[in-house]
């Protein structure tokens, strides 16, 4: 049975990430330029606001995505595993298996959108994952925790930073110096690290369309 269709031709459906079951919310527009698989941080999961804002606007410029549970609900419960950047990842590559196995996103270019700690494992896992990644972003993302993983990335990387979150654009710097790929930083005047200033969000949105459609969109060509 196909999944359902809304106003707008996107597919979506709710799904499980095997052998875990880890839930996820696949949404796909007609003819889809490629999908994004989100990488939540700091405890937050397939519900957090920013992410399904930045992921429905995402939808409406044709991209698919799956906002996913890094963490069951057992393993969400216990903080050390939001910071446990391996499991993350590895979390991650269970997800791009199962969007190159599904007939919706089969052979679609692939970008990961990277979030807080998230950002961290979305870097692991492209640097393993190499050219099947084609584009890597990263909201407010602790990029320095992918540590040497850095130094493989050779993805295209956007890391974006509110103006306000001073520690967190020093640790972004520090890792753009590490990739090795085509590279940018920008920063966002006057946002604060979960980017809840008036426009902030949408300037994320806007740079992370931006990035995408310059090698995702490229890509499916």
């Amino acid at each position: 049975m196909s999944a359902p269709t809304d106003s707008h031709g996107i597919r979506e459906r709710e799904i499980e990430v095997p052998p875990l079951g880890l839930g996820g919310s696949l949404r796909v527009p007609e003819s889809a330029l490629g999908v994004v698989l989100f990488a939540h941080g700091s405890g937050s999961g397939r519900f957090s606001p920013r992410n399904v804002a930045v992921a429905s606007r995402l939808n409406d410029s044709g991209y698919a995505t799956l906002l996913l549970d890094l963490l069951t609900d057992a393993e969400a419960g216990d903080q050390r595993n939001v910071f446990d950047i391996r499991l993350l990842a590895d979390r991650l590559l269970l997800a791009v298996r199962f969007l190159d196995a599904d007939p919706d996103t089969t052979g679609l270019p692939l970008g990961l959108f990277g979030a807080s700690t998230g950002a961290g494992a979305a870097l692991v896992a492209a640097a393993e994952l190499g050219s099947r990644v084609r584009a890597v972003v990263s909201r407010g993302g602790r990029a320095d925790l992918a540590g040497e993983a850095l130094d493989h990335v050779t993805n295209p990387t956007l890391l974006i930073v509110g103006g306000h979150d001073t520690v967190v654009i020093e640790l972004n710097q520090q890792a753009l110096a590490q990739l090795r790929g085509e590279k940018a930083l920008m920063i966002v005047p006057g946002a604060t690290h979960l980017f809840e200033e008036h426009g902030a969000l949408g300037e994320v949105t806007r740079l992370a369309i931006d990035w995408f459609g310059a090698h995702l969109a490229h890509a499916h060509r």
